[in-house]
């Protein structure tokens, strides 16, 4: 009996496999619990308050559900944000439990197909294995809007492959209908879910039934594959050239140069697949306190990439069709990985940054291990699966020599053809080893701990103050949710309004008379707003204006910009003040008695015109002129950072 005819039988003893099984359930559980020690410490971030946001302010609609976002369709993605909205807004239980619930749910699916693959053996716990501890998937992990699109694509890529897999051995025609659901859950939520029939296909041609027969007997399943992917091109393409981006802009998507996709396909294959492939990045770049990219030093870039070319050659040297497995990981890694972000963000950000971002690659985590599986395992009934047979199977299909051979040539053969049944293990160790490094390096930061502290802070200020208060409407810092990227759904009002808004008054520029109005500091607490800049101070008593302009020197000439002018007044009744500065002019009513009024204005110069517009005169005491700001020296509302 030969390997290939033994491997089924093997696969197959009641004992092996239900050990297998056990040993794979074990894994997928130690590893949830560890990864769980990661999830448990993040917070939204950047992209997530953007869902939620606009989850709470949308109704349940199609148009909501198919907005294309720089490219990413996730109709899914945008019921769950949805649904968030409405169960709490910042629910980190809710979200840390679908995390883990997916994850769970994507490592059972990458066992299953594991399993229908290869059968129950041994071998299929090296690229579970793989799977559940590569550094690949780890940062998706901690960005909420990530695991929306990557973790869904990693539970229904195996699933509908598992099921192809069964339809293509037994023709059955529940198996396509499971097929096609897994796909379209995965369209759902991941526009990468579009290569699960491509990958059906090549799986079926190099593997299942390598004839043009076979693959014609499947037509059915080729059909209804055409027929989601019509569908889904059809919905994909109208949404992109369609959808309104949050800059107001739509999308048109272009290819860069061949030199910046050179570039970009090379930093991520090099820097992020390879290492992350082998256990690295082993360090990585921080971007901010929640997030950071892949670091790998540069020796070990080199290294790695030695060590994944030795590991190709020794596959391709003795497992028949190896080169098609590394080819369909090349081919996915180019159309999935590198050409969507070409067409997206490629040319706001570079292939300098990109291309060290392993968000990118985390569903082909599942690919990476479904490839090593074919590169290196027979599948459950495959016949002479080896380019050169072991020893053993050559003797038994050559007939018996007449000399007993000698000690030295058998010893010889043994370590030739067996010593691959051992060099694994210490490749799986350094693997082993270095992920869990790599993974303790990423932990290695405060992640969602800020971020948490300053809306827990913002939203308890906000519960403190009386109804009605003024907020100046700001940006929340860029390590919340960066202005750059999110426009005005970085402003407090809208951020902090999830899942209800506050009863407090917005303002998103300084005007008229106003009593007492705030702002956030860095922490997160409501300050009492301050000007600053440049003060004109009140005399021994205020100036009187009227309609003829009186001028205010400033200390110094202020260059060409936009200000926020503070003037405070003690006057017999209310009025209307025209601000001059430069060319620059804007009106600003001011009440009656003590008070102050604000006014933006545009201009340049070294002095301040007033004068009163079709109304009394005023009695004007301090100026100020600047930009507004907390005040630090006033009570802050929380007297002090939630968790701080």
């Amino acid at each position: 009996m030969t390997t290939a005819e033994a491997a089924p039988e093997v696969s197959h003893r009641p004992r092996v496999a239900d050990a297998v099984l056990a040993a794979g359930l074990a894994m997928v559980v130690a590893q949830l619990v560890w990864k769980f020690e990661l999830v448990r410490r993040t917070y939204f971030r950047q992209d997530d308050f953007h869902y939620l946001i606009r989850g709470q302010e949308s109704g349940f609609t199609w148009d909501y559900l198919m907005w294309v976002d720089v490219g990413h369709l996730l109709p899914g993605g945008f019921g769950i944000s949805w649904a968030m909205a409405r169960l709490g807004g910042y629910n980190e239980v809710l979200a840390h439990t679908m995390t883990m619930a997916l994850q769970a749910g994507a490592s059972l699916a990458l066992l299953r197909l594991l399993v229908v693959l290869f059968g129950a053996r041994p071998a299929i716990l090296v690229p579970l294995g793989f799977y559940l501890l590569t550094p690949m998937t780890v940062p998706s992990l901690s960005w909420w809007a990530a695991v929306l699109e990557t973790l869904p694509l990693q539970l229904a890529l195996p699933m509908a492959l598992s099921t192809h897999v069964l339809y293509a051995r037994d023709g059955r025609a529940r198996h396509l209908v499971a097929a096609c659901a897994w796909t379209v859950f995965g369209l759902a939520f991941f526009v990468k879910a579009a290569f699960i029939p491509v990958l059906a296909l090549v799986v079926t041609a190099c593997w299942l039934t390598p004839s043009w027969r076979g693959l014609w007997r499947l037509w059915r399943a080729w059909a209804a594959y055409a027929a989601v992917l019509a569908a889904y091109s059809w919905i994909f393409f109208t949404g992109l050239y369609g959808s309104v981006q949050i800059n107001h802009s739509t999308q048109t998507p272009t290819l860069p140069s061949l030199e910046v996709a050179g570039e970009f396909a090379w930093l991520l294959g090099s820097r992020g697949l390879v290492p992350s492939a082998l256990g690295g990045p082993w360090a990585w770049q921080p971007v901010g306190d929640d997030y950071a990219m892949a670091a790998a030093p540069e020796p070990l870039v080199w290294a790695g990439l030695a060590v994944a070319a030795a590991v190709v050659a020794v596959s391709v040297r003795h497992r028949r069709r190896a080169w098609a497995a590394w080819l369909v990981l090349l081919g996915y890694f180019l159309a999935a990985d590198v050409v969507p972000v070409l067409l997206g963000r490629i040319d706001v950000l570079g292939p300098g940054v990109l291309g060290h971002e392993l968000r990118y690659l985390a569903a082909t985590a599942t690919v990476v291990a479904v490839v090593i599986g074919l590169a290196f395992i027979p599948l459950s009934g495959e016949q002479r699966p080896w380019l050169r047979p072991r020893e053993g199977e050559r003797l038994q299909e050559t007939p018996l020599r007449r000399t007993r051979p000698s000690w030295s040539w058998l010893r010889w053969n043994w370590l030739r053809w067996n010593w691959l049944r051992w060099v694994w293990v210490p490749l799986v160790a350094t693997f082993a080893a270095g992920s869990v490094w790599s993974v303790a390096a990423y932990a290695d930061r405060p992640l969602g701990a800020p971020v948490r502290a300053y809306v827990e802070t913002a939203r308890q200020a906000l519960s403190r103050v009386p109804e009605g208060t003024v907020v100046l409407d700001t940006y929340v810092p860029p390590g919340v949710a960066a202005a750059a990227f999110f426009h005005e759904y970085a402003r407090h009002s809208r951020l902090l309004g999830v899942p209800d808004p506050w009863p407090v008054t917005w303002t998103s520029r300084l005007s008229g008379p106003l009593r007492n109005p705030m702002t956030f500091d860095a922490r997160g607490r409501l300050r009492p707003v301050a000007v600053k800049g440049l003060t004109i101070p009140q005399g021994p008593a205020c100036v009187p204006v009227g309609p003829r302009e009186v001028r205010f020197r400033l200390p110094t000439r202020l260059p060409g910009g936009e200000y926020t002018a503070q003037i405070s007044y003690l006057n017999a009744a209310e009025t209307t003040l025209s601000v001059r500065l430069g060319l620059g002019v804007a009106q600003a009513a001011a009440g009656k008695d003590l008070g102050r009024t604000f006014v933006r204005i545009t201009g340049e110069g070294g002095e301040l015109a007033l004068r009163t517009t079709g109304g009394p005169g005023a009695c004007v005491g301090e100026i100020r002129i600047g930009t507004p700001v907390p005040d630090e020296h006033a009570a802050a509302i929380p007297p002090r950072q939630v968790g701080g």
